[in-house]
């Protein structure tokens, strides 16, 4: 009983004393061992603010280490406490290259849109009822997921999925038949406030990535282009009217179902502008639409 009563006593002290070293290690300053602490930093040159990582007394006994994504800074420690003490700067080349995937919200993308009929922006007689407002045809979309690799600090690949709508403000009161093919439409009684034909597609754009060095109080200059594909996920036309009020129907519309193109970004920081233009026509299966193409460009947030 005895020697029991000294072995649960002897663990409870070593268990205390255990507590007691770990909470040491813990604390941000400590006289004999490694304390570690994570600051934000400002390079006072570029503005840039950076985590950093300070350990006591550091990788070398007799040195306060600060680590840093790119450099390294040693605070030396003499033998005697009242001298100056030196700051000697190394450059630690962390790994550079690494795949990036993840979920996101960024590249948000609203613009104009402008259709091209065979090459001219001017609508042919075959096209004349699909006249527009310019200013109130635009383009919306995000990208939510990525998966890629970045190479180094300057250059990435990745691929992004996302959604991606084009809304067609139309002048003329015309009402698009369902379930047909080709593409048909009525001219409609109604004088409507609002005809509005909207595709919605799910986008996949290939991203080739470029960016400069950080610049104070202006972050990267960046560069950004590649293919992009799209899925049509569904086709809407809503109207409003006096009569009728607010309505919406459904229906694929002969959009095209699958379509590719091209685009470009450009900004600085987290914003820019964006440019995309599509080879294939805007619907398919429907001859006397055939050459009617769109573009798209306007403002980016989240590059």
């Amino acid at each position: 009983m005895k020697y029991m009563s000294l072995t649960v006593w002897f663990c409870t002290v070593l268990l205390t004393v255990s507590a007691q070293e770990k909470k040491r290690t813990d604390s941000i300053r400590r006289s004999d061992g490694v304390a570690m602490d994570t600051v934000i930093m400002e390079d006072v040159k570029t503005g840039e603010k950076r985590k950093v990582r300070i350990i006591i007394p550091g990788k070398d006994e007799g040195m306060i280490t600060i680590e840093k994504s790119d450099k390294t800074y040693e605070y030396k420690k003499d033998d005697d406490d009242t001298k100056a003490h030196d700051v000697k700067v190394t450059t630690d080349h962390p790994r550079k290259s690494y795949p990036i995937y993840g979920i996101t919200f960024s590249r948000i993308d609203l613009g104009l849109v402008k259709l091209i009929d065979n090459g001219s922006f001017t609508l042919s007689d075959d096209n004349r009822d699909f006249r527009y407002r310019p200013g109130k045809t635009v383009n919306f979309g995000f990208d939510l997921l990525q998966a890629g690799y970045r190479f180094n600090d300057n250059f990435r690949i990745f691929l992004s999925g996302g959604f991606d709508w084009t809304y067609i403000r139309l002048r003329e009161n015309i009402d698009f038949l369902e379930n047909t093919t080709p593409l048909e439409w009525v001219d409609s009684p109604v004088d409507y406030s609002k005809n509005r034909l909207t595709a919605t597609y799910l986008r996949l754009p290939l991203t080739f990535e470029f960016r400069s060095k950080h610049h104070s109080g202006l972050g990267r200059l960046r560069f950004a282009f590649g293919p992009e594909g799209g899925f049509l996920l569904k086709g809407t036309q809503r109207f409003k009217s006096d009569e009728h009020g607010k309505q919406k129907f459904k229906d694929d519309y002969n959009f095209t179902q699958f379509r590719y193109g091209a685009f470009a970004r450009f900004g600085v920081g987290s914003f820019g502008i964006y440019a995309k233009y599509y080879f294939n026509d805007l619907f398919e299966n429907s001859p006397a639409q055939a050459g009617l193409q769109n573009m798209a460009f306007g403002l980016t947030l989240g590059f």
